[in-house]
């Protein structure tokens, strides 16, 4: 498979939680780079396209689009 993204993720195995239209739930960023994130949800969830994310450890939020879905994992760019 061609590598496709222009920055290396970084593994982080980090508790998150992806917020917006009143609702929250609580994830795990799996990998992570300046550009994006590939997110692991509890179970196979609709998700918003656009959504923002907050990391638990430093309450970083990042504004995401989703770019891939794959059972219980989705992949999504920073905006």
């Amino acid at each position: 498979m061609t590598e496709r993204r222009k920055l290396e993720r970084i593994d982080v195995d980090e508790i998150a939680y992806i917020f917006g239209d009143g609702t929250s739930l609580r994830c795990r960023v799996v990998n992570m780079s300046e550009q994006g994130a590939a997110i692991e949800l509890p179970s196979k969830q609709f998700v918003n396209p656009t959504f923002r994310l907050m990391l638990e450890r430093n309450r970083a939020i990042y504004s995401c689009r989703l770019i891939w879905s794959s059972d219980n994992r989705i992949g999504v760019a920073f905006e």
